[in-house]
């Protein structure tokens, strides 16, 4: 990956088949062991990212809180900027530096309504967000890691584009089945095996129940 681009972590807590959600937005996959790692990982990052759907499931707030240190800056991937008024993301705006990353589709009325918030609204594409130019104003930010923490959308505009540099995942004793859970990584999907990035298995890390995959492309 060019050196202009920050350094990207995908991660996520997937059930063993390979599932993040259940069909009915149940994510609750971690151990606490699991988000104390979790945690340490998000303060010693620059950003935590992730797209408009996690925040309209998951209400998150991105924040560090099961270990010490910093909060990172947080990103939301949100073309269209619909992104809820009462979210914990814009209610902690004034708190926690934020960026909303939305496209030229943006109607008048969600640019003002973010506007009223002191967030850092970056326009990146035509019609969705274009994650190879944000990454680039991101790097002009001086933003030099960034954890994408979902959902399986945003995943697979980061695989598609190759624009990721190391992945871990923690394997939950859950499985969960369903065409209509949401998978690690979602979208359109590689027709080929040899279309895939190549991983490295960097190390393992066992969590009593829970198993942490840590892998870097190749």
């Amino acid at each position: 990956m060019e050196k202009s681009k920050p350094y990207v972590i995908l991660s996520a807590a997937t059930s063993v088949d390979g599932k993040i959600a259940t069909r009915a937005g149940d994510s609750n996959l971690s151990s606490k062991q699991d988000k104390v790692r979790l945690h340490k990982l998000r303060s010693k990052v620059d950003a935590i990212l992730v797209g408009k759907n996690t925040v309209l499931l998951d209400n998150p707030l991105l924040t560090v809180r099961y270990a010490r240190g910093k909060n990172p800056i947080r990103i939301i991937l949100d073309s269209k900027g619909t992104i809820s008024k009462k979210s914990k993301i814009l209610q902690t705006s004034d708190k926690i530096p934020t960026i909303i990353a939305v496209s030229k589709k943006i109607s008048k009325s969600n640019f003002d309504k973010l506007c009223k918030f002191p967030v850092d609204i970056i326009v990146a594409g035509k019609n969705s967000v274009n994650i190879k130019l944000l990454m680039k104003k991101l790097s002009d930010k001086k933003i030099n890691t960034i954890l994408v923490e979902g959902g399986g959308t945003v995943n697979w505009e980061f695989i598609k584009h190759n624009l990721f540099d190391e992945l871990i995942i923690t394997l939950s004793p859950f499985l969960i089945g369903g065409n209509d859970a949401i998978s690690f990584v979602q979208g359109k999907g590689f027709e080929k095996i040899s279309n895939s990035p190549n991983l490295r298995l960097k190390s393992i890390k066992r969590l009593k129940n829970h198993v942490v995959l840590y892998y870097v492309k190749v």
